[in-house]
């Protein structure tokens, strides 16, 4: 299977049968690891990175987790296709821009990536839709065990497997959760719960990760220690930082209806009008109004089934997205044409709301 066969297929992300979780849309966990007496990719030669490249997808494509996975050198891939890879996470931004050997592995579910020459040797991903830290945690370590049968990790008794980066020294893991948190955003709490979050050695990041906006108000909450600490504390101790904030975002929701209902539900309503009858809309604008969709489900305003077709049309007003379905590349104002007749299409026949189900008039 080829990368621009598997983007043309569901994935569990885009998928909506896949989607059901209210706040907590998506789980990822990544490892890094490196090849033992190889320099990392940014030392590394032209000669020793196509070499690295040339082992790896060799162990990875043999590995029972990948095998019939599509494969690929970032040098094959057309600028939109590692556009959408970055829009469904299964590669970085680094990745996508990288102009010495480079690749990715993905199974046809588009639950495992993983890439290599990134930052370093072998970065791997798995992703599940909702919460489910130990489901992704299991995947990702059978996988790992898998590979390191075929290939000599660089590893040290004190420090772990060796990275490029120092802060991922120790288990490499990175586990993370995107969240939806509307009424947080909405009542002005985030830059709060950003900075209790980072005192109990998390971090939160926007919609695809370091250094980027939070579109649609969804937020990657991930530790940031992986030194000195095992993978089930790692987990552990984000699973309850998780809790908390989803604790915190409903309980915000409820302050929200109790304190200004109608206000809150003009926006939703708003939001529901705008969707219907626009006729330019840029991505992000695109993805605020269908955060308040989402929400106005969460709260009962919309039937509960309809949650999974926001949740596909949060990846497929994207930019690359927008032009697969165009089939061609097209400026900004031609995909703001194309995103709003896309989303007029999709909500012409949707539910319209229902208030009083949600609790006010």
């Amino acid at each position: 299977m080829t990368i621009s066969a598997l983007l043309a297929a569901p994935s569990e992300l885009t998928d909506v049968a896949s989607s059901k979780t209210a706040i907590v849309l998506m789980t990822r966990i990544r490892l890094a690891r490196n090849l033992a007496g190889t320099p990392f990719p940014g030392w590394a030669k032209p000669a020793q990175r196509e070499k690295t490249l040339e082992t790896c997808r060799t162990a990875l494509e043999s590995a029972s987790p990948l095998r019939r996975a599509a494969s690929a050198a970032v040098g094959e891939l057309s600028d939109l296709d590692k556009l959408m890879l970055v829009e469904r996470h299964l590669i970085s931004r680094e990745l996508s821009g990288s102009a010495g050997p480079a690749g990715v592995v993905i199974n046809k579910e588009q639950t495992v990536s993983v890439m290599i020459n990134e930052e370093d040797h072998l970065r791997l991903q798995v992703l599940r839709a909702g919460l489910q830290l130990k489901k992704a945690w299991g995947a990702i370590n059978d996988l790992d065990s898998a590979l390191e049968e075929r290939l000599d990790y660089a590893f040290s008794p004190t420090l772990g497997y060796l990275t490029a980066c120092p802060t991922n020294l120790g288990t490499g893991m990175r586990a993370s959760a995107m969240m939806h948190l509307p009424a947080l955003v909405i009542s002005s709490q985030m830059e709060r719960v950003v900075r209790a979050v980072n005192q109990l050695g998390m971090v939160v990041r926007g919609l695809f990760g370091e250094g980027s906006d939070a579109s649609g108000s969804i937020f990657q909450i991930s530790n940031q220690t992986t030194l000195g600490e095992t993978e089930e504390q790692i987990l552990s101790r984000l699973g309850s930082v998780l809790d908390t904030i989803l604790e915190h975002e409903l309980n915000a929701r409820a302050k929200l209806l109790e304190t200004d209902g109608a206000k809150l539900y003009d926006k939703i309503g708003r939001a529901y009008g705008i969707l219907q009858q626009s006729h330019l809309l840029s991505s992000s604008e695109a993805m605020n109004l269908l955060s308040l969709l989402r929400l106005g489900i969460d709260l009962g305003a919309f039937p509960a089934g309809t949650r999974a077709i926001t949740d596909r049309l949060l990846i497929e007003v994207q930019p690359g997205h927008l032009q697969h379905a165009a089939r061609h590349e097209l400026e900004p104002g031609a995909r703001d044409l194309l995103c709003a007749r896309l989303l007029r299409s999709e909500f012409a026949n949707f539910a319209k709301p229902d208030f009083m189900l949600g609790g006010r008039n």
